[in-house]
């Protein structure tokens, strides 16, 4: 026989559990991140993109569809030049900051035995970043002028009769500030990949009698890879998308994509500004394309 259970009134009714199906709920957790990339990142480089298309005078901007601004871009001899030369900087700064961020890390992780210490040091080599770009930037001038310390040190010893006049305002220059400003992109992935090392790895090759250079070389260059990879796609895009420090240490002599865009769009020409921004977009994502293909680095994120 059925029993049948009344509620009363100061009685709760019994809860429903709500079942949500784990895809759903998936969809669900990844909409916040969704809708700020759609936002804030997939409309904005969809604006650029629909404005290169667009005409425009001195005045103002015509909504068109013409391919011209590309066209202008990619049959100019001049703009692939200055890619060129956009491209020496990113090659020149990422080897050297690659360099030395690969030895600043090394010693950090391997010579420096306690953790304490390493992170003091780390700390250390983060201070001078705690202040602006513009300032660590400009002051290279006071050392790098025609009256500044290193000339006036070089007269001074007798090693030069005059002024060494492209320590500043030159291509020089330009590659000295941008080593500067970021290399401590380089040296953080590669000391954060070099301190997941397991250090019997390094052990054993030692007892299985291999050198100091045969350690290097076959077994922390080999897993430091990773940050290493990490390392050039910041670098590299910084440089690419760096128009202040061109303009600055070259004295106006040398030109980069950014700052010609920077000069397109101070002249109202923002159509031709966003085809080249668009044209520097693909170039800087094949890039990190090619070196996430030789580099697998989901296994550091």
């Amino acid at each position: 026989m059925a029993t049948v259970r009344f509620i009363g009134v100061g009685e709760p009714k019994p809860k429903r559990n709500i079942r949500i199906s784990p895809k759903l709920a998936a969809y669900l957790q990844a909409a916040p991140l969704t809708v700020i990339l759609g936002v804030f990142l997939a409309l904005p480089l969809l604006m650029i993109l629909v404005v290169s298309f667009w005409d425009y005078d001195f005045a103002q901007m015509y909504p068109d569809f013409l391919t011209m601004n590309y066209v202008e871009t990619l049959g100019s001899w001049v703009t692939w030049k200055t890619y060129l030369n956009t491209l020496k900087f990113a090659v020149l700064v990422w080897a050297i900051t690659l360099f030395i961020g690969f030895w600043v890390a090394y010693f950090l992780a391997f010579h420096i035995r306690t953790t304490a210490m390493q992170m003091v040091l780390f700390l250390v080599c983060t201070v001078p970043f705690l202040t602006s770009n513009i300032i660590r930037m400009i002051s290279w001038i006071p050392v790098l002028g025609r009256n500044g310390l290193i000339n006036s040190g070089l007269v001074n010893s007798g090693l030069v009769s005059e002024p060494v006049e492209w320590l500043l305002y030159s291509d020089f220059a330009v590659v000295l500030a941008m080593v500067h400003l970021y290399t401590l992109f380089m040296v953080t992935p590669i000391f954060n990949t070099l301190m997941r090392i397991d250090k019997s790895l390094v052990e054993a090759a030692r007892d299985a009698g291999a050198t100091s250079w045969q350690v290097l070389t076959n077994v922390i260059i080999p897993l430091a890879k990773p940050g290493m990879a990490i390392g050039t796609i910041f670098v590299v895009t910084l440089v690419m998308a760096d128009f202040s420090t061109v303009q600055v240490m070259s004295g106006g002599q040398s030109a980069s994509v950014a700052l010609m865009m920077k000069n397109q769009m101070s002249l109202l020409q923002y159509p031709a500004a966003a085809a080249n921004a668009v044209v520097l977009l693909i170039l800087v994502l094949s890039m990190v394309a090619g070196i996430l293909r030789i580099v697998d680095i989901r296994k550091e994120l």
